[in-house]
């Protein structure tokens, strides 16, 4: 009884399988995504490093990133479910890497950076990643391929951005 699962998707996926295709080591957040429990969360742990290399850069560049990290990211989340042969897999993170960046863009666009701030952008992402409140919960049942699976962690990210930059704003 490990952490990972045995097997991933209906094509049944093995870790090591997952962990050699490049792409699928991307869509499963450089393996964050293989455990059993909350593969989510441990997707969007994964986005915190990511996001300290980016946050160094500065407002545009990380920007530019940001952008570029969810733009190929769909391309990775629909090559990603057609090898699995399961939509928006619960191991495929990439999108809660992108999701946590797009929080995160509004401490490098209005926030100094903080510790404080890396982890209440990360509650809050979870919350409304977790929750789906409209529309991210419309957005996440109709639409589908690699767009359906980036989009709602991109709408949960905003709403979670303007949140936490509220939030620092008033306290």
């Amino acid at each position: 009884m490990g952490i990972f699962v045995k097997n991933y998707g209906k094509t049944q996926l093995t870790p090591k399988q997952i962990m050699r295709d490049p792409v699928l080591f991307l869509a499963f957040g450089f393996g964050s995504g293989l455990v059993k429990k909350a593969p989510g969360t441990m997707g969007t742990v994964a986005a915190i490093p990511v996001y300290l290399l980016v946050a160094q850069f500065n407002f545009w560049l990380f920007s530019l990133l940001t952008l570029i990290i969810t733009i190929v990211g769909i391309w990775i989340c629909d090559v990603a479910a057609k090898k699995l042969d399961a939509h928006d897999f619960g191991g495929i993170v990439w999108d809660e890497i992108a999701g946590y960046l797009i929080t995160m863009w509004f401490t490098v666009a209005f926030i100094p950076f903080s510790w404080p701030a890396i982890v209440v952008g990360f509650i809050l992402f979870r919350v409304f990643d977790i929750f789906k409140p409209q529309p991210i919960q419309w957005v996440d049942s109709k639409i589908e391929g690699g767009l359906g699976i980036m989009l709602d962690d991109v709408i949960a990210g905003i709403f979670a951005g303007i949140i936490l930059y509220v939030i620092f704003q008033v306290f």
